[in-house]
């Protein structure tokens, strides 16, 4: 089975603590990479460096748009080492310019403590993926390339005329168009996948690029779908603040986020 996210965020070593890596525009929202998309090359290059298995926290801000189809220069740095979760920040470049900045905390995401304390976070109730609509059947406002990459289905629910009144909610499942399974990696791409959720109340404005995204992962994702529910309740002066929460196909909160959004 090809593994289309995992060659196309693949990074080869030029030198110490330096990287580079081919940026596609498969994962475009109009002109523009995705910016989880974006992000993971960098991440890819942090996990190398940090001596732990999972990216535990994932902190990027985002300086300009990438430039799709063009090489990426990335540089890394270990901030603080530890045996519980080791500290990194990473670079990613092109044509000169930082294209964004991420710092990400690594350790086990598997390692067992004394605490027994568990408070879940149930997962919504969804009809099943077939009952869902397809993302690439949705009006966006612009041309999204990263249909063909990433499988969204959405609730029919959160399907309806803009409304001003109406929650900022979407939900849905999701997963690699090619059948691919989500990985700790993977993570913070699928929290910055979804449609923006202020179309559901203005409409399909166009592109809302992400500023700064923060992703916790939270457990190790089941091989199968992951059900996304993602939220806005703040609004203001052109920005927005998204809340993402995931699960697994067990049901099990694997990851949550949030971010701040340009209306553009």
């Amino acid at each position: 089975m090809s593994n289309q996210f995992q060659t196309e965020t693949a990074i080869h070593p030029t030198g110490p603590n330096q990287w580079t890596t081919d940026i596609s525009s498969a994962w475009n929202i109009g002109d523009n990479p995705n910016g989880g998309y974006l992000l993971t090359s960098a991440l890819r290059a942090a996990q190398e460096l940090s001596g732990h298995p999972d990216p535990l926290t994932v902190t990027t801000h985002f300086f300009r748009p990438g430039i799709p189809d063009e090489p990426a220069e990335i540089t890394a740095e270990v901030l603080k080492g530890g045996r519980t979760i080791s500290t990194v920040r990473a670079t990613l470049t092109q044509q000169g310019a930082p294209r964004l900045t991420m710092i990400a905390g690594f350790g086990d995401i598997s390692a067992t403590t004394p605490h027994d304390v568990d408070w879940a976070v149930p997962c919504p109730s969804l009809p099943p993926p077939e009952a869902c609509i397809d993302r690439a059947e949705l009006t966006q406002g612009i041309a999204v390339a990263l249909n063909s990459r990433s499988e969204i289905r959405v609730d029919p629910a959160s399907v309806h005329p803009p409304d001003d009144g109406a929650e900022a909610e979407i939900t849905g499942w999701t997963r690699f168009r090619d059948g691919s399974e989500p990985t700790v990696l993977s993570l913070p791409f699928f929290a910055d996948a979804f449609p923006p959720t202020v179309f559901t109340r203005l409409g399909p404005i166009g592109w809302v690029p992400t500023l700064e995204l923060t992703v916790h992962v939270r457990r190790r994702p089941a091989p199968g779908w992951l059900v996304c529910q993602v939220w806005c309740d703040d609004v203001f002066n052109g920005k927005m603040i998204e809340t993402v929460r995931i699960w697994d196909r067990n049901g099990d909160l694997v990851a949550q986020a949030r971010q701040l959004g340009l209306l553009i």
